[in-house]
């Protein structure tokens, strides 16, 4: 029944990806003014988690990301969890994803002729734990050894699980994802690295989008996609370009709906771009995006948008644009 992500991506062409879990969390109620965020609900309201996937199935995703991204064991531990229960609570998140995807499976899924939805593993990056909004600077020690001890555990947990492919998310600065890609492949685990960007070339510790993919590219057999997210959407186009300068890999976008964040106040401000987010999807399925979905305050409607881009995208003969 589990497809691989080249038997989607053969399939459906485009793989499209979910949304926000943290919109569309609040969206049902949730409080997540706290320095865990989503991983709050994870302990005090996992139905809301597992209604968020269900939700985004019915939108049209053709994968999904846990509610996992600030789930750490320091963290949790920090908010008065014991070791274990963090633990618990870290594979509870890849529990709640099975269960939904099994939910909507069987309820239209398996007679949609839509593939079986892949579980992709959120994993922030250290300046998340933090939670002062660092995952967008990358000012933070990158001590090989503290943040191989960071992740390690927890990349293992998601991994024995059972997720598909541990996506190592938001990633501001080369080094960390490298140290994150290292651990990856010893634990013998598929993974998927995206970083976060300040504009059309860098990420977000000023690093080079092309070197980035350069250097991934390069020994590391279990890397199956790369990309982008976290990300103003007018960025990406030009973004996939540099990635594709770097790699033959396949490429996955998933920005932001166009606001702008503001750490300090933990805060999302409106901005007009003068496109809808599926006439963005469109130019990067043309640009050569292979997954596409979105990343902060997207919702289902975005994901339908992109679903309706992929649409018209097939119809037109899959063009490509040149970047």
């Amino acid at each position: 029944m589990c497809a691989s992500l080249e038997e989607i991506l053969q399939k459906e062409k485009v793989m499209i990806i979910d949304g926000s879990m943290s919109t569309a969390l609040e969206a049902l109620g949730a409080d997540l003014n706290n320095s865990l965020w989503t991983a709050s609900v994870l302990k005090n309201q996992p139905q809301l988690v597992r209604q968020v996937h269900y939700d985004y199935f019915k939108a049209g995703t053709d994968c999904g990301i846990t509610c996992s991204y600030q789930a750490t064991i320091p963290g949790l531990m920090k908010a008065g969890c014991s070791e274990e229960e963090a633990e618990e609570l870290i594979t509870r998140s890849v529990t709640l994803f099975k269960e939904a995807r099994d939910q909507w499976w069987n309820e239209e899924g398996r007679n949609s002729g839509r593939p079986y939805p892949l579980c992709l593993a959120g994993i922030g990056p250290y300046g998340a734990y933090l939670a002062d909004g660092s995952e967008y600077t990358g000012n933070y020690s990158m001590d090989h050894d503290k943040l191989w001890n960071f992740h390690y555990r927890r990349m293992e947990l998601l991994h024995r699980a059972g997720s598909d492919i541990l996506l190592i998310e938001t990633q501001p600065a080369l080094q960390e994802a490298l140290i994150a890609a290292e651990i990856a492949e010893s634990l013998g685990a598929d993974y998927w690295i995206s970083f976060s960007c300040l504009n059309g070339a860098q990420t977000c510790a000023h690093d080079s989008v092309r070197k980035c993919a350069e250097a991934l590219s390069k020994d590391h057999p279990r890397l199956k996609m790369i990309g982008i997210n976290c990300t103003k959407p007018e960025y990406i186009v030009s973004l996939i370009g540099e990635l594709k300068k770097g790699t033959d890999l396949p490429v996955g976008v998933y920005p932001n709906s166009g606001e702008i964040y503001d750490p300090v106040t933990k805060t999302w401000t409106s901005t007009e771009t003068g496109m809808n987010f599926g006439a963005y999807a469109f130019t990067y399925m043309t640009a050569g995006a292979n997954a596409v979905g979105g990343c902060c305050t997207t919702a289902c409607e975005h994901i339908r948008q992109v679903a309706d881009a992929r649409k018209k995208y097939i119809q037109a003969g899959r063009p490509k644009r040149i970047l």
